[in-house]
């Protein structure tokens, strides 16, 4: 007896579901959102609803750039190796042995040494290989890496003591500018008049100039290594 009244129960509750499942009752809409968080064409990226292609613009475009498997390693953006990262910044005058701690907290040999997990490194021990793609904490620790070793680099560039650019300035000596011949060097790209700009602009809109440098330097470096 107890168990038909359960069925039955459970009848009538199935019954119900599915009857206001099958009514024509649809929810309103509700109101569009407002304000500074609101999605709109100025803000958010345009997705078009006609995704489709002609055989004829593919064709242009494989000539151009290439297959997908040639143009996948040309504009990849793998992750710097720990000891390739640790070479770049010794050359740029920091001091990646160093696990001391400054008077302005962490330097960048502490962070670089104590990171090797955070930045991917191989784990032998463990049989573990090292990382080929940048990690939102690899990218993290490294550009805090650059911030923290940003005052040595801007020592090296003004004592002209970096090994492969000994003549090239980072920072005018008299008015402060960035100087295209440093930037070069610190990112071992040609640098263009937008990488002068964009130093510039770092510098002046600091605090003050000291803080500007750093900041520029730091931002140059991680737009150079963190695929930014």
């Amino acid at each position: 007896m107890m168990s038909r009244t359960l069925a039955l129960l459970a009848a009538s509750i199935l019954g119900s579901v599915l009857a206001s499942a099958c009514t024509d009752d649809v929810p309103t809409a509700s109101d569009p959102i407002t304000g500074g968080t609101a999605g709109g064409s100025g803000n958010t990226f345009d997705h078009p609803d006609d995704n489709t292609i002609s055989p004829w613009e593919l064709l242009d475009r494989l000539t151009k750039e290439g297959p997908p498997s040639f143009t996948s390693h040309m504009h990849s953006c793998p992750k710097v190796k720990y000891a390739a990262l640790g070479n770049i910044l010794s050359g740029l005058g920091v001091t990646v042995t160093s696990t001391s701690t400054s008077a302005t907290g962490v330097t960048a040999g502490d962070l670089y040494v104590n990171g090797m997990a955070a930045l991917g490194a191989a784990n032998y021990a463990n049989r573990i290989r090292e990382n080929v793609s940048i990690t939102t904490s690899g990218a993290s620790r490294e550009f805090d890496i650059f911030a923290a070793g940003a005052p040595q680099i801007i020592t090296a560039f003004a004592a002209h003591t970096i090994a492969r650019c000994s003549s090239a300035s980072l920072f005018d000596g008299t008015t402060g500018a960035c100087q295209s011949s440093g930037i070069t060097c610190l990112i071992g790209t040609p640098a263009t008049a937008d990488h002068v700009s964009f130093c510039n602009l770092t510098v002046t809109s600091a605090t003050d100039t000291t803080t500007g440098k750093q900041l520029a330097v730091a931002a140059l470096l991680a737009a150079a290594y963190t695929c930014e």
